[in-house]
């Protein structure tokens, strides 16, 4: 049995605590928040003021992993996450019948919700399990580091009460995790981090349906403007979230929280109008997040561990942009993985983070790449397109984005991207896919790629400094 302290309560270090208690390890997990959560989901979502966390209020749409890891870990916590009202999308329900089942076809889904519930979920069960224990309005205030031969090794935490020991620690802290500053103030060889800014600021707003007025006609998940994306996030309990993303020099992008030019721009996408014309029930005022990098932070180099006794998970080790909506996913992938490692080393600190870094190489490191990727493209295209510029995305691309809609071979092999199976780059060696898209633009000649959203012009009627009030700084995250 290891002895381990997660640093963390929000999503990955719950998780992580829960599957190596539910292996037979003694954990306690740390939380600096000292919030109690409410038994009704409504009652924390927006009250709970989180600076830390911003992107608890923003719209999430978990990806298969999540389902899958909380399948084999603890269904459990998933079944108590689908009674509060989280519901699955399979890929397939665009179509009236899905496709002769492939192999994989069953992950293929979304589980739509709050990411408040996957939180409820996980600390509910993590308070009933033995030996396992939460502990919040507790922060973590630096590390116990023990001088050894070769590498140093961390044996415990400094909290402001008290000294805790422990086998193991896993930071779990999020994305302004103090760890790599505690292991360099130390002497450790600072961690080889790297950050990439987006250029994107998001803007959402939450809304409740009125029985019966839900879109009847299928909506897709968004609409697209050469400035902008318009998003739709169907949620838990008959709660949806309209979301933009614009890029973080469009001048007109703090107009949008004003919730009538919110509304208004919201109505000049189609997918976004569809959702309001049955008249819902505001919820939220328009939630503002920017300030948003791709990061990777992890605690070894190619000369190996800069400290043992200590790994990372979560945003603390990789955080990315949600345009992808990647983060929970690698989040819950990475607390298994944790907890199968702790497993086979128990008393090889130095074997357990050397393994766990060569994991997050071959397994994260690729996603974190892909989506520094896709956000070069995606600032660049919305940059331009705030100048009054169209930048059409590349041409395969779109092919491959708007035939998924008609084709379900080509739906699968997106899908499977999206969910994590696959590389981007292999979506064209999917079986039937490339003659299937060639059959595509052979039936729709005069495609090119373009956007159902308004014009800049159309834009900026709506978004006028006549229109707008004013307004604080989106939040610096």
């Amino acid at each position: 049995m290891t002895r381990t302290i997660v640093i963390g309560g929000s999503v990955s270090g719950p998780a992580t605590a829960l599957f190596l208690s539910r292996r037979g390890h003694q954990v306690t997990v740390l939380e600096q928040d000292g919030h109690a959560l409410s038994p009704h989901p409504d009652d924390d979502f927006l009250p709970w003021r989180r600076p830390r966390v911003p992107h608890a209020v923003q719209p999430h749409g978990l990806l298969a992993p999540v389902r899958n890891v909380l399948l084999a870990e603890a269904p459990d916590v998933y079944a108590a996450m689908l009674e509060l009202g989280a519901r699955e999308r399979h890929e397939f329900d665009w179509f009236d019948h899905h496709p002769p089942h492939q192999p994989g076809d069953e992950q293929l889904v979304t589980v739509q919700t709050r990411r408040l519930l996957l939180e409820i979920a996980l600390r509910r069960a993590l308070e009933r399990d033995h030996p396992a224990a939460l502990v919040t309005g507790q922060p973590v205030t630096g590390l116990t580091i023990t001088p050894a031969h070769g590498t140093p090794r961390v044996t415990g935490v400094r909290t402001r009460r008290t000294h805790r020991t422990a086998d193991l620690v896993i930071d779990c802290s999020g994305r302004r995790t103090r760890v790599p500053h505690w292991l360099a103030d130390a002497g450790c060889r600072p961690p080889a981090a790297e950050s990439h800014p987006t250029g994107v600021s998001y803007y959402c707003r939450w809304y409740r349906g009125r029985p019966g007025h839900a879109p009847t006609a299928r909506v897709k998940a968004g609409s697209t403007a050469s400035f902008g994306i318009g998003g739709v996030f169907p949620s838990d309990s008959a709660t949806f979230a309209l979301s933009f993303v614009l890029s973080s020099t469009d001048p007109t992008r703090t107009a949008l929280l004003d919730p009538s030019v919110f509304e208004a721009a919201a109505r000049a996408f189609p997918s976004m109008n569809a959702w309001l014309t049955g008249h819902p029930e505001p919820l939220s005022p328009v939630l503002a997040m920017g300030g948003l990098t791709n990061s990777w932070t992890p605690l070894a180099d190619g000369s190996g561990p800069v400290a043992t006794g200590i790994i990372n998970a979560g945003d603390a080790l990789v955080h990315t942009n949600p345009t992808l909506g990647q983060g929970a996913a690698l989040a819950l992938r990475t607390a298994q993985q944790t907890a199968r490692l702790t497993g086979r080393h128990p008393d090889d600190p130095s074997a357990l983070a050397a393994r766990h870094h060569q994991w997050t190489l071959r397994e994260l490191r690729p996603w974190y790449e892909h989506q520094v990727t896709s956000d070069r493209a995606y600032a660049e295209r919305l940059r331009a397109g705030a100048a009054g510029d169209t930048v059409l995305p590349p041409p395969e691309a779109a092919a491959i984005e708007a035939s998924a809609w008609d084709d379900p071979v080509v739906m699968r092999a997106r899908a499977r991207v999206r969910h994590l199976m696959i590389y981007p780059d292999q979506v064209l060696q999917q079986p039937g896919v490339r003659d299937r898209i060639g059959q595509w633009i052979s039936a729709h000649p005069r495609f090119t790629g373009g956007f159902d959203g308004p014009d800049r012009a159309q834009w900026e009627s709506i978004t006028s400094p006549s229109r707008r009030i004013p307004s604080p700084a989106e939040d610096d995250t």
